[in-house]
């Protein structure tokens, strides 16, 4: 979520002689603060998956906090488990993937596993986050993704697995939850949003290593702010 303030606030910011522009400045340096620290939380984590069923799009560990913005894997990731039937299950208080138990009730079979995924995987990469889409083409990129993946199970659902009638009634639920998933990647890509974003923090981090008052850290290290932030003086908010 985005840092916010409110209309007093930001009145006593201007009454201060901080320009619009300064306070946008300094929100969008909080909010890449946000961003490392909820990667830093991330990263001290044991990762559960050690022990698990892997997956063929294992999210690789990353000190570059803007390459980590862009990571995709992990959508694609659990998209992979649950369309192998793969449940999770709880050891040693970590909640990670295991192979069905009851494989035989799959709704895939392998090979349909590896068709739904590689056209998952066309829609769901940086490439289209990264984007500068309108609102009507996010609609119909959406559309177009809903049909061919409708198109694909039906024309090859025997194929792919879905061989008797228990699992077929699945077939709507799988589709929308597919296309759904698109459609956040898409979203992001709305009116370019996401590379602006990427642009900032791309931004943040050369000025850090260049002697910039902002330093942002992947490694887990002390951070500082830039003293002249002036959410810095805001009563009760970021002191």
């Amino acid at each position: 979520m985005g840092v916010q303030i409110s209309q007093r606030e930001l009145q006593e910011l201007k009454k201060k002689g901080y320009s619009d522009q300064e306070i946008n400045e300094a929100i969008s340096e909080l909010e890449i603060e946000d961003l490392e620290d909820s990667y830093n939380q991330s990263k001290n984590i044991n990762d559960p998956r050690s022990g698990a069923v892997h997956s063929s799009f294992g999210t690789k560990a990353s000190d570059d906090i803007a390459r980590w913005q862009l990571e995709l894997n992990d959508i694609l990731e659990k998209a992979e488990h649950t369309l192998k039937g793969d449940i999770v299950v709880f050891e040693k208080g970590q909640m990670i993937w295991k192979d069905n138990p009851e494989p035989e009730g799959n709704t895939f079979n392998s090979f349909g596993v590896q068709l739904l995924m590689k056209l998952l995987s066309m829609y769901v990469n940086r490439n289209t986050i990264l984007a500068d889409y309108t609102d009507e083409e996010v609609r119909y990129k959406t559309l177009d993704f809903g049909n061919r993946i409708n198109n694909l199970i039906f024309m090859k659902y025997e194929e792919i697995g879905m061989v008797d009638e228990d699992k077929r009634k699945e077939y709507p639920a799988i589709v929308g939850a597919m296309t759904d998933i698109v459609h956040s990647a898409y979203s992001r890509a709305k009116d370019g949003r996401e590379r602006e974003s990427y642009r900032k923090i791309v931004s943040v981090q050369q000025s850090s290593t260049s002697g910039g008052g902002l330093t942002v850290n992947a490694g887990g290290q002390q951070k500082t702010r830039g003293l002249l932030n002036p959410m810095r003086y805001v009563a009760g908010k970021y002191a």
